[in-house]
């Protein structure tokens, strides 16, 4: 590997027995919706996720339309979600007609503030969609208690937290159901794909009736609901099964990557490392910290501008959904908007070597002492 090369901030880590899967895959003729890989990997997701239940599809936005659909949210609900998240989460809750609310985060994990959701209820709220953000579990007592008290389903955006914790438990399968992403960033990827994982048979039923086509069981061709074609293809879940056997070995290493960032960066003025509570564990998608002006001596945006120029990438915190021109609500929600304005996602992959993180390391360093 060239240690002068441009260093991105993700990438995949694809090797041998993924490419043995999908040989095998392609060579056995299923390489559509159908075949083997496809009931072994959601087999293998389902009990990396302790859920009885597992559902592949063709992206994570679509396991979150799915997964909405489910639960019949159509025009005229509304769906509580975290202004800070990519737009997907949004976007899925307006594929079916209903509205999302947006709600502030919170400084600590900057997930949705617990504190601020019961506000945002009506007599037209169904459900509440918690994001686990950059890894880090979102309060899911305190949410799961708004949501029992108002009899709202809970649907975790899970899509960057893969294998994350929270009190012990995996998140995904904590709420009414969870939703995963194997972009081609992700920590485990199919390319595109996503999976939902629960434990309440009857969302299963709806969920199996709803990916293919909305089309019975028990007569083929016979379609009793408008269903979507959301199934993943054998190919991608023979990737996923590949990488799913060495999840743990790859979130140990995402987990390396973040210490050695926290230990080389952690004396530099105004840049304010990501934090971890202690009722969790994070998995760490994209290390993602946060620039002080104040402190640094410059913003975010000239960092960029500098590492970029050194050659390495990075990427912006997510803009709020309720500034997004598609929604712009006229909300303030400063705290989000602060995180959108100061946030950084450093280089994350697991192809990482150690020279190249102290590369960025010292790059941040720099900048920082030129006056």
């Amino acid at each position: 590997m060239n240690s002068k090369r441009k260093i991105p901030v993700a990438e995949p880590a694809i090797g041998k027995e993924e490419l043995d899967f999908v040989n095998e895959a392609v060579t056995s003729g299923w390489v559509s919706s159908a075949g083997s890989f496809i009931g072994r990997f959601e087999k293998l997701f389902a009990e990396y996720c302790d859920a009885k239940y597992a559902f592949a599809t063709t992206s994570g936005t679509s396991a979150l339309h799915l997964a909405l659909e489910s639960l019949d949210i159509t025009f005229g609900d509304e769906v509580i979600v975290p202004t800070f998240s990519f737009i997907a989460t949004a976007n899925a809750v307006s594929y079916t007609g209903a509205k999302p609310i947006f709600v502030d985060s919170e400084n600590t994990t900057w997930n949705i503030a617990p504190e601020l959701i019961e506000a945002a209820v009506s007599e037209k709220t169904k459900a509440i969609i918690p994001v686990h953000l950059y890894g880090h579990p979102a309060k899911m007592d305190a949410i799961l208690q708004v949501a029992s008290k108002y009899n709202l389903s809970v649907i975790e955006d899970a899509a960057e937290a893969h294998g994350a914790l929270y009190k012990g438990r995996k998140v995904g399968n904590i709420g009414t159901m969870g939703c995963f992403s194997f972009y081609g960033n992700k920590t485990i990827t199919t390319g595109e794909g996503g999976m939902i994982v629960t434990d309440n048979v009857e969302v299963a039923d709806r969920l199996k009736l709803l990916r293919d086509h909305g089309m019975s069981s028990k007569h083929r061709y016979l379609h009793t609901v408008l269903g979507y074609n959301y199934r993943m293809t054998n190919l991608q879940a023979a990737l996923g099964v590949a990488q799913l056997n060495k999840i743990e070995s790859l979130l140990d290493a995402k987990n390396q990557i973040a210490v050695r960032y926290n230990k080389l960066l952690k004396t530099i003025p105004g840049i304010n490392l990501p934090t971890d509570s202690e009722w969790a564990v994070r998995s760490t998608w994209l290390y993602t910290l946060t620039v002080d002006k104040d402190l640094f001596g410059k913003t975010r945006d000239e960092l960029m501008v500098f590492l970029d120029s050194c050659g390495i990438d990075t990427r912006p915190a997510f803009p709020p959904m309720h500034m997004q021109p598609i929604y712009n609500t006229g909300q303030s929600l400063p705290i989000a908007e602060k995180l959108s304005e100061t946030g950084i996602s450093l280089p994350s992959s697991v192809n990482l070597l150690d020279s190249e993180i102290d590369r960025v390391a010292k790059a941040i360093k720099t900048f920082y002492e030129r006056k």
